[in-house]
């Protein structure tokens, strides 16, 4: 079971991570340029993703 949430943890930073890059470009390339918007939008995407992994492993552990 601990396997299993460590797993969900990582694989929902990877999406966001993964989402937000894709968002930035999208969003920001033309203006900022393309690797600056990726990485800028890297670390949005996470900033939104991992405070909802934490509170679903809590809430899924004390389940």
């Amino acid at each position: 079971m601990t396997v299993t949430l460590v797993l969900m943890c990582l694989a929902a930073v990877l999406a966001g991570a993964a989402g937000g890059a894709a968002t930035g470009v999208k969003l920001g390339g033309q203006a900022m340029g393309n690797e600056i918007a990726a990485f800028m939008g890297a670390f949005f995407g996470l900033a939104a993703v991992v405070p909802a992994a934490v509170v679903a492993v809590l809430i899924h552990a004390l389940r």
